[in-house]
């Protein structure tokens, strides 16, 4: 299972996040450049290539850039929940309605419990990542600590941000204009302030996803090269660099696979097909834990709360949504399921000419 996850993450689940948000950030540069199609590629390819250069050279390097990044998106999103709220009531009558105009967009009115089911998957996929910190486990001071409260801390402060601006979005805009828009920061900015919000909002959008993207491209890799010490891909990729103490091979990697993914545009045909499959894995990965906790080698370094209600309830959830997204969109879905699945043939294969696991080499967390 671990391999059918590894082999998902790199050619559809991450390499496609890291695609996709560096074409966001380069949508927000192109609110102050004329950029086209070609432009915005190759600004989204910029970016990945900056980032993982940044991290190729050190961990260190990385996770400080991540800091500061993230410490400036909380005070950024703090700003525009203050002057959302102060100043959204006074929104420009015009300005909304040419909004509105230029999403052409109307609300069904026959929304069923399937239709929710399906916006949840979007929804996830907003809230995604949470689960990336574990990825530099070897590399993070006290792991078995540090690692969950980074999970609980993270994940209740992304959902209060997340929750908080789409309250403001939608106390500016209206809800059409909301669901429509593809740079609806800068449309709500726009709508209150005029022109010079939206530049304003632009800047504070391109920041933010310039920050995500950096944590996405420094968490990848190491997944890849635990991997490979297990035997599970090419030794190569398991490779430490011998000054950065980095997996450089497999930054490189990643970075090559995701800017084909931006020059292609598949990368959005992925998300349709193959992003609910990660809930699969999650779900999985409840009903393991549960499972591991019953080995009496394992140290439990800590107790999880509600156990073991809370993970067959998280387990259930994620399988109803794995179900809906299946039955709601077969062709589609069963597509993105299958191209998840080919990786059983090429495991099969891989274990065939591999019988023996690589030895495991630390990584250098310098």
């Amino acid at each position: 299972m671990g391999f059918l996850w590894g082999w998902a993450m790199f050619w559809v689940m991450h390499t496609g996040i890291i695609a996709a948000i560096a074409t966001v950030f380069a949508r927000y540069c192109g609110y102050f450049l004329p950029l086209g199609d070609a432009g915005i590629r190759a600004v989204a390819i910029g970016a990945i290539v900056v980032l993982s250069a940044v991290n190729y050279v050190g961990v260190k390097h990385g996770t400080m850039l991540q800091t500061w990044f993230t410490l400036g998106k909380v005070v950024a999103i703090g700003l525009i929940l203050v002057l959302g709220l102060a100043f959204g009531g006074r929104a420009d009558a015009a300005a909304l309605a040419a909004a509105a105009a230029d999403a052409g967009a109307t609300l069904p009115t026959d929304i069923t419990l399937s239709d929710f089911g399906l916006a949840v998957v979007a929804g996830l996929f907003a809230f995604g990542g949470w689960h990336m910190v574990t990825y530099s486990s070897e590399e993070t001071v006290d792991p078995s600590r540090t690692i969950p409260r980074a999970l609980v801390i993270g994940t209740l402060i992304v959902t209060t941000c997340y929750v908080a601006l789409n309250a403001v979005y939608l106390y500016i805009l209206p809800l059409e204009t909301v669901a429509s828009s593809t740079r609806v920061a800068a449309d709500a900015a726009d709508a209150v302030f005029g022109f010079g919000g939206g530049v304003a909002m632009s800047l504070l959008v391109m920041f933010s996803t310039f920050g995500a993207l950096s944590g996405i491209v420094l968490a990848g890799p190491r997944v890849y090269y635990a991997m490979s010490r297990d035997g599970l891909l090419f030794r190569g990729l398991g490779s430490v660099h011998s000054r950065f103490g980095t997996p450089s091979r497999a930054i490189l990697l990643q970075a090559v696979w995701a800017i084909v993914l931006v020059l292609t545009g598949t990368y959005r045909v992925l998300f349709t097909r193959v992003i609910y499959t990660e809930w699969i894995f999650f779900g999985l990965m409840a009903l393991g834990l549960m499972r591991l906790r019953k080995r009496p080698d394992v140290e439990r370094g800590y107790s999880v709360w509600g156990y073991p209600l809370v993970p067959i309830v998280f387990a259930a959830s994620a399988f109803a949504v794995v179900t809906n997204q299946v039955f709601s969109e077969p062709r589609e879905s069963l597509t993105g399921l299958a191209l998840v699945l080919a990786g059983l043939p090429v495991y099969a294969l891989w274990v065939r000419m591999n019988p023996e696991l690589d030895e495991r080499t630390p990584l250098d967390p310098r």
